[in-house]
């Protein structure tokens, strides 16, 4: 929201994906790394078990990752970390953070800008 704010609509969606983007990558690269230790560290372990049966079947995985990742309300952080604990590829995660989060938050860039030209 900020970055609409402080940039307007275009520039603001430009950095607030490019954070998003590599901060999902971090954290995948992170989990990936240090493992399923950390995240139970920093979620509850409600979300954690919540979550943790998808990754039983890894296409599964890969499909209702996608999915969360198109909605904005999902908890995108803990389901990056989680994908670092899976077999997914680099290729698919990056794809799927590239292409999946575009739409969300070019919606709310664009919808925000909106609502604040709207409120002046």
């Amino acid at each position: 929201m900020a970055g609409v704010l402080l940039f307007g609509a275009w520039k603001g969606f430009l950095l607030n994906y490019l954070g998003i983007f590599l901060g999902s990558c971090l954290a995948f690269a992170i989990s990936r790394n240090v493992g399923k230790g950390l995240m139970r560290r920093l979620f509850s372990e409600k979300l954690i078990i919540k979550y943790e049966n998808w990754t039983e079947k890894q296409n599964r995985f890969t499909k209702l990752f996608a999915l969360a990742i198109l909605f904005p309300f999902a908890p995108d952080d803990f389901l990056c970390y989680l994908a670092g604990t899976t077999r997914m590829s680099w290729r698919q995660f990056i794809a799927i953070i590239l292409f999946g989060r575009i739409l969300s938050i070019a919606a709310y860039s664009v919808g925000l800008q909106v609502i604040y030209q709207q409120i002046l």
